[in-house]
């Protein structure tokens, strides 16, 4: 979905396709149809935006052979399909059944992730519809905090360096500028935007930037204002948001909440949870060790990170961070000049919500991203920004 910001420039709004397990070419172009031209239908429009995940044999596939990703990009075109942006943080296995720390290997300190997103960097280069010049990649934030030393972030500038080299080579031969957002989480080397400045700063370039995912940044309890304002006097580029909205318990010690919570505790993917106290935050990598005892204190709120439907805010006592992702979009496109050009729905935990809760088939899945993205557009539209066919 494209909107003409009020300065002239186009915003694209995309949904992340990581909610649709594919680890094969084949298995994306099944997500092509079975997946987002339904959602497109649904909505009612002519074009819709697709955030791509490519896990790393779907990337080399296309990458080693031109054919396959003319295929692609023509399938694309017949479905009404486009794609400005590439979702490069998971590599692969991200519709396991467990996935929990998985997700951060390999880091930046690993070839491997170099030799990835250099592929998806050619892929996008290939599938930016034509009248586009700019992509995007949101990645890792570095690694993990743990067994991440002196050395291990000296290897990850000079890859970042080097990712960038070869962005500049591939705007040289394709004429398509692509950037790359190291994406901040909790529990990572860089968990939140003030923790990004010093490494892209030292980088110094301005290929390299970061992705704003508003789960994130209101699990971690920053301010969408004073965040964004650091990475602006940064001179730290926006490269994309993610709009996502984590779980909120404002009253954890209550036994209630915490039933809650515990139901939105699951095997698959990691829930860091924090909550911010006087001496800063505290912090469980996962929700379930959260509730089970006396890890965080409980006399202010909790939040985790877990991505929770835009438009359908928990039952209570729960509630969503949705006002945080409202305050951060006003701030990234509602000023005179857009901070990103680049936006993407990334709910990516439909089916790891509790069971009653979960979408139990393919139509009510569709439902779902598509009243998702249609409370963005809303949110767009009623910043000033207009719809375009």
């Amino acid at each position: 979905m494209r909107f003409r910001h009020p300065d002239g420039s186009t915003v694209h709004l995309a949904y992340c396709t990581n909610v649709h397990p594919a680890e094969t070419l084949d298995g994306v172009l099944a997500q092509l149809r079975d997946h987002c031209e339904p959602v497109r239908r649904r909505l009612g429009r002519d074009r819709l935006g697709i955030g791509l995940w490519l896990a790393r044999d779907a990337a080399h596939a296309l990458d080693t052979d031109p054919s396959a990703l003319r295929g692609l990009r023509a399938e694309l075109d017949r479905r009404g399909l486009e794609v400005v942006t590439l979702n490069g943080f998971p590599y692969e296995g991200f519709g396991a059944e467990e996935v929990k720390y998985r997700v951060y290997k390999p880091d930046w300190a690993d070839p491997a992730r170099l030799d990835h997103t250099t592929a998806l960097a050619r892929v996008l280069a290939g599938l930016l519809p034509d009248d586009v010049r700019d992509g995007t990649i949101s990645t890792l934030p570095l690694a993990w905090r743990t067994a991440y030393d002196d050395e291990r972030a000296q290897t990850a500038r000079t890859a970042l360096r080097t990712l960038a080299e070869r962005l500049d080579a591939i705007e040289e031969l394709t004429g398509r500028s692509l950037r790359v957002g190291l994406e901040p989480e909790p529990g990572c080397v860089v968990e939140t935007t003030h923790d990004a400045i010093a490494p892209l700063t030292a980088i110094a370039h301005d290929r390299i930037g970061i992705c704003v995912d508003t789960c994130h940044l209101a699990t971690s309890f920053e301010d969408p204002h004073t965040a964004l304002d650091a990475l602006t006097e940064a001179r730290v580029p926006v490269v994309k948001s993610q709009l996502s909205a984590a779980l909120h318990a404002e009253h954890p010690h209550l036994p209630e909440v915490r039933e809650a919570l515990a139901a939105f505790a699951e095997p698959r993917f990691l829930h860091q949870t924090r909550t911010a106290t006087a001496a800063g935050l505290r912090a469980t990598d996962d929700l379930d060790e959260a509730v089970a005892g006396h890890a965080l204190p409980d006399g202010a709120p909790w939040r985790a990170h877990f991505h929770v439907p835009l438009h359908a805010a928990p039952a209570a006592p729960l509630t969503s961070t949705l006002p945080v992702l409202k305050t951060a979009l006003t701030r990234l496109v509602g000023g005179p000049v857009p901070l990103t050009r680049h936006l993407e729905v990334e709910t990516y935990t439909w089916q790891a919500l509790p069971p009653e809760l979960r979408p139990r088939s393919r139509s009510q899945l569709g439902e779902g991203i598509a009243a998702e993205l249609t409370l963005a557009r809303d949110l767009l539209t009623d910043l000033g920004l207009k719809e375009l066919p």
